[in-house]
């Protein structure tokens, strides 16, 4: 069987990587220069930083499988079970959240290893040359490659939200001491991460998250967007030092939930994190249940 899966973020290197192991022939379409999608880390000043998802839970039994390996490897480690939550400032605690030493898209990098990607490849339409096609993208992304109907449905009746993140590099840590923090009500931010506490390394570096209503106002500029956060930062925490500013867009950044955990047409698929909560296992999750039921 050959499949052709299009998109290198966690749920196309989960299908592909599955399928792979169960005797598909398989080859990576993406159209960015690395593979991760949202599962992104990105260099600045020799120094990655997460500005994609901010963290990692792992609950199933499969994907914590696959967390453990990639504990086991020095690749992940459990990072923090509790939050603030502003306004007030008070401690929260939920699940474990998990991260990695060398940025979340280190864990995207693993996942390739061994697979036939194929980097800076964009494409116009669904490949022909394949018994299969797993589109694993946002779906407003999908609808531009012309699937078939029952795919359009599907992609057309998720609905996603935009978020501009913002890594903010001061000249040295002048917080209090904190993992991350949601920020309720807020106009302008809403979580923030210590991406130094994060990463482990200590580092002056601190990631926002905007609101999607900002995000929205600012998605043909998003360059706009990076001093009202760090303005917005530096009020919350109190901080005089002004940081150097990098900002990335994400359009398609929070889906909202589904129950199937894939949508198919025929041969085309449509796998990702709006099939579920949105979540990095949900991505991995439906990666893998298309793969299941391609070589089942």
């Amino acid at each position: 069987m050959d499949v052709v899966v299009v998109g290198a973020g966690i749920a196309g290197l989960s299908c592909a990587r599955a399928l792979t192991e169960g005797g598909a022939r398989v080859r990576v379409v993406e159209r960015g220069r690395v593979v991760g999608g949202r599962l992104a880390s990105k260099r600045f000043e020799g120094r990655y930083a997460d500005i994609g998802a901010a963290y990692f839970v792992a609950d199933d039994p499969a994907f914590t499988a696959q967390v453990t390996s990639w504990e086991s490897r020095g690749l992940a480690r459990p990072w923090t079970d509790t939050f603030r939550v502003h306004p007030g400032g008070e401690s929260s605690t939920g699940p474990m959240r998990w991260a990695a030493s060398g940025g979340l898209r280190s864990l995207a990098v693993d996942l390739a290893q061994g697979l036939d990607v194929r980097l800076e490849t964009p494409l116009a339409e669904v490949p022909e040359d394949a018994d299969a096609v797993v589109l694993a993208m946002p779906g407003p992304q999908a609808v531009r490659l012309g699937p078939p109907p029952a795919i359009v449905a599907a992609a057309e009746a998720q609905a996603w939200q935009p978020v501009i993140a913002a890594v903010l590099t001061y000249p040295a840590r002048a917080w209090d001491e904190f993992h991350g923090a949601f920020v309720n009500d807020h106009s302008v931010l809403a979580t923030i991460c210590d991406d130094g506490d994060r990463r482990g390394d200590g580092a002056p570096v601190l990631v926002a998250h905007s609101t999607p209503a900002l995000a929205a106002q600012h998605l043909d500029d998003p360059g706009a967007a990076g001093p009202i956060l760090a303005g917005a930062v530096g009020e919350l925490f109190g901080l005089a030092e002004q940081p150097q500013v990098h900002v990335h867009r994400w359009t398609y950044a929070q889906p909202g939930s589904a129950d199937a955990p894939y949508a198919v047409d025929g041969r085309v698929w449509l796998c990702g994190d709006a099939f579920g909560r949105p979540r990095v296992q949900t991505a991995w999750l439906s990666g893998r249940a298309v793969a299941q039921a391609l070589l089942g």
